[in-house]
């Protein structure tokens, strides 16, 4: 074999909106947590059935985090190409964690708006990550914070969050996959 390949292509909506936090030398990463979906009709019953997977996705490319903060909220459909990694942090208790994401970093990485600046419509913007090998922020990624706990905000609900009451059209944000 001539080598190998970490690549990941997701296509799904944001579960909740944007999350954005700042490191201590000034960058930025943002989290997202994406939905997707596949849908089959089960053979025994005839009945549609399906499946939603979560996926967190953490962007460290300057460029796209500027991009999903403005312009992405909860619902959003996004495509997105980065690379699977697995990191290791310790909680307040002190016990190991890990977690494995999809990470934006670099020229390698891609967001896609597909449903358009506004959330409607359809198109949207391409956005490559630039930015040379070093195009994103690596602040303390095998680690936690000082204090313990997530440093990208992890350890929340697998159901990707989302608010309570209802959404426009009288449906309650908890009936939405997305």
């Amino acid at each position: 074999m001539a080598g190998s390949v970490n690549k990941v292509i997701l296509i799904g909506n944001l579960g909740r909106d944007p999350e954005v936090r700042s490191f201590q030398n000034g960058g930025k990463v943002c989290n997202l947590r994406i939905a997707t979906s596949e849908t089959w009709k089960d053979r025994n019953t005839g009945e549609r059935r399906e499946r939603t997977e979560w996926h967190s996705v953490a962007i460290f490319n300057e460029g796209l985090v500027r991009v999903a903060e403005q312009y992405l909220r909860k619902g959003s459909k996004v495509y997105v190409e980065g690379q699977l990694q697995t990191r290791k942090w310790q909680d307040q208790s002190g016990q190991d964690r890990y977690s494995t994401e999809v990470v934006l970093q670099g020229f390698g990485s891609t967001l896609t708006m597909l449903d358009g600046r506004d959330g409607g419509g359809s198109g949207g913007g391409g956005y490559g990550g630039g930015g040379g090998q070093g195009g994103g922020y690596g602040g303390g990624y095998d680690s936690g914070p000082a204090g313990g706990g997530d440093p990208y905000g992890g350890g929340g609900s697998q159901d990707g969050g989302g608010g309570r009451g209802p959404a426009s059209g009288g449906i309650d944000d908890d009936e939405i996959p997305f």
